[in-house]
């Protein structure tokens, strides 16, 4: 009996895309590409989610031969009005300045003719009736991730765990919840032992299906560095997984933050700069290069850096807590208090609200703003590590190394910058400090 042929077809925003038989189509029917732009779009739909980078796509769409770049941006510019989308921002293609493109609309059904020939992808099982689910899944929790939202990370969660119900083998859904599980971790929307517990599991059983997965090399890194502080292995792990994906842009802001833990504050730099190429307009790529200069105790490159984040998405609540912090270390109290306002209104909170901390300052300096945040943020209540950073700026070094203990018996990820960070600096001439250190593998960092 002859085997079918299985087709290769795509589904998304309305249209569908038949490899095989080289057809873009809508409700309305065919869509005429020239030749190239059809292969373009076929490499770009190819690998959802993923930057592709200019040089690589020009040898996938002219293999044979040699073409200047700027062909790209007429063949985009075609498929863009080919899809309807060509307003901001893009919902189909994505440009990323001075890299490349990638495709971000989320797929409805995936038939994989030639798996080998698509990164990222593994065929589903043979009489699986469901690839089309799984793949439309995965697009998805990638959607979900993408919006870099702590209210997204459920849903990316649900996205991607559904998708490995469905097929427990498919090693870019298993992969894809890793990174999820490493989101519901940093953004403290779980507990964060548990969901790096659930990323490394993950993650374990993509490498184990498909070894050559960058997503899931980045999670299993993720895990090292901020849950296992397994610093050689973590650097070993978000290596390879930039060998694997040169393109991979959280590869390279969680080796650069690697890099900037363990006090090597210079090649932290040069690999974060490479996550700036790959997307110049994430407001987290700007926020990670002011935590190198916050590390480095250069506030106002770090005031510049939060800045350039701001620019980009006003609300970023990161950002504007560096500025915060940097303000407070550089003694301006009034610009700490005008960005403390700000941030807290983002919450809801009443400006008003924070009054007395005006009033702290005025009768005890620094130190009484410490005290004053301590009694605002709940004492007890607020996150360990948290607390000892108030409590070393009120003064109390005794609860400052009590709540620094119970932050590292719990493995906060918050504590990884412990060797190089600033608002750790009043408690360094404590030969306790140093036990710390060495209890977390970073004594002579």
């Amino acid at each position: 009996m002859a085997v079918p042929e299985i087709r290769e077809v795509y589904e998304f925003g309305g249209f569908t895309l038949d490899v095989g038989e080289r057809r873009l189509s809508n409700a309305e029917g065919a869509i005429a590409l020239a030749p190239k732009a059809f292969d373009l779009l076929v490499a770009l739909v190819r690998r959802p989610g993923h930057l592709i980078g200019k040089q690589e796509l020009l040898d996938i769409v002219w293999p044979d031969a040699c073409v200047e770049e700027g062909i790209l941006a007429v063949h985009v510019s075609a498929l863009r009005k080919a899809l309807d989308d060509t307003s901001r921002p893009a919902r189909c293609i994505e440009t990323v300045s001075r890299s490349g493109y990638r495709f971000i609309a989320p797929l409805l059904a995936v038939l994989p003719a030639r798996p080998h020939s698509m990164p990222g992808f593994i065929s589903a099982r043979s009489g699986s009736h469901s690839s089309a689910e799984v793949y439309e899944l995965c697009g998805r929790g990638r959607a979900h991730l993408a919006s870099a939202s702590a209210s997204e990370v459920p849903k990316a969660v649900a996205a991607f765990r559904a998708a490995v119900d469905l097929d427990s083998s498919y090693a870019p859904a298993l992969a894809g919840l890793a990174l999820a599980h490493c989101a519901q971790a940093s953004m403290r929307v779980a507990p964060p032992l548990e969901a790096y517990r659930d990323a490394k599991t993950a993650a374990l059983r993509a490498l184990a299906m498909e070894a050559e997965s960058a997503d899931a090399q980045v999670a299993l890194g993720s895990v090292l560095f901020f849950s296992e502080w397994d610093w050689p292995r973590a650097e070993r792990s978000l290596r390879r997984a930039l060998e694997l994906n040169p393109s991979h842009t959280q590869g390279y802001l969680i080796y650069g933050r690697l890099l900037d833990a363990l006090g090597r504050p210079d090649e932290a730099l040069q690999i974060k700069s490479k996550a700036l190429e790959c997307d110049p307009l994430s407001p987290l790529v700007h926020v990670q290069m002011a935590l190198c200069y916050w590390n480095q105790r250069r506030y106002d490159d770090a005031i510049e850096w939060a800045n350039k984040a701001l620019e980009i998405d006003p609300k970023h609540l990161l950002a504007r807590e560096f500025l915060i912090g940097a303000y407070m270390n550089k003694g301006d109290f009034d610009r700490y208090m005008s960005e403390s306002r700000i941030h807290a209104e983002s919450f809801g909170v009443s400006a008003e609200t924070l009054r007395p901390i005006v009033d702290a300052y005025v009768s005890g300096g620094w130190r009484g703003v410490g005290r004053c945040c301590l009694a605002l943020g709940g004492g007890d209540r607020a996150p360990a590590f948290q607390v000892a950073v108030l409590s070393a700026l009120a003064g109390d070094t005794e609860s400052a190394f009590t709540f620094l203990d119970r932050a590292i018996l719990a493995c906060d990820p918050s504590l990884v910058d412990l060797a190089v960070a600033p608002q750790w600096d009043c408690l360094r001439s404590d030969p306790r400090f140093d036990a710390c250190l060495a209890r977390m593998g970073l004594r002579g960092v």
